[in-house]
């Protein structure tokens, strides 16, 4: 039986038309990362040398290598503040560095980057004036401001200054900032350098909200081989060249090893002995005089410590 108000004639059931099954599917949506042949040259030593990538909408891109290996590099490329970049590099839609990705894009360095003498709440107000200026948009700020410093896990800190935090909290007002605009892609260079597992877990929660909730496409640098299993693809670098860029079950399915770490250092050694081998000689061949290659090398400096 059916209720509606004395008076009120009912109303048809909504139908929704059945899907065609023989339809094509949509089109996927554009690349928030596109780049060919990008190269980066600093004095006579090339940084970057001709990378293919592409990241994806909605999608966490874990940024992986040795410390010196060019992911700092390649970020500010992405963002549009590196010189003498050749190639192609498109970001949601447009030329890397165009004026018209500015409000689009949050980039979040190493160095957190808060006015010391500033509360937590002074430091978003500022940086949201910057993006959002004019008295119509006050409401928008207040908001926005309200919403970054939850992100990040500091409403209890609001209104402490920036002097007063620790190194880790610092950082996390550093993403507040890059929050405020609700980017379509965040750029983050190593953000969870300094923070204790459980702030590492809940940073790690919060980026798969964003690229689940709101879409956000996540460039995301570490060398910490454990976080690589929490991104949807890798790009594994070293020596300014990209060594793989799949998911992390694929890389190890395809290196035949249980980690990513392993997986990054099976790729390493390969890079190594085709880089030794001379050109006339075939692949699977090897001096007698040749030491095969060392598979327990450290990822990075840090791992050795």
């Amino acid at each position: 039986m059916m209720n509606y108000e004395p008076g009120q004639a009912p109303t048809a059931p909504t139908t929704h038309p059945t899907p065609d099954p023989s339809a094509p599917p949509p089109p996927p949506p554009d690349p928030a990362i596109e780049a060919r042949d990008l190269t980066v040259v600093r004095g006579d030593r090339t940084v970057l040398r001709a990378l293919d990538f592409t990241v994806r909408p909605g999608s966490i891109t874990g940024l992986l290598g040795p410390s010196g290996c060019g992911k700092t590099t390649l970020m500010r490329a992405v963002v549009g503040t590196q010189a003498k970049v050749t190639g192609t590099l498109d970001v949601l839609g447009h030329p890397a560095g165009d004026p018209a990705l500015r409000p689009r894009i949050g980039y979040v360095t190493q160095a957190p980057s808060v006015f010391t003498d500033l509360t937590v709440r002074q430091n978003l107000d500022y940086f949201a004036t910057v993006l959002h200026p004019g008295r119509t948009h006050r409401d928008a700020r207040r908001d926005a401001v309200t919403r970054a410093i939850d992100d990040v896990d500091l409403t209890s800190r609001a209104d402490a200054l920036a002097s007063a935090l620790s190194g880790g909290q610092r950082s996390r007002v550093s993403l507040a900032v890059a929050l405020l605009g609700t980017p379509d892609l965040l750029v983050l260079d190593e953000p969870t350098v300094g923070l204790d597992p459980v702030l590492r877990r809940d940073l790690w929660n919060l980026f798969h909200r964003l690229a689940a909730d709101r879409g956000t496409a996540l460039l995301i640098s570490s060398h910490v081989m454990d976080e690589a299993e929490r991104c949807h693809r890798l790009l594994l670098m070293r020596d300014g060249r990209i060594l793989a860029e799949d998911t992390p079950d694929a890389l190890r399915h395809r290196t035949g090893t249980a980690t990513v770490e392993e997986a990054f250092l099976r790729l390493v050694d390969a890079h190594r002995a085709d880089e030794h081998r001379p050109a006339d000689r075939p692949t699977g061949d090897r001096p007698t005089d040749e030491p095969p290659a060392d598979e327990t090398a450290p990822l990075t400096e840090e791992a050795s410590r």
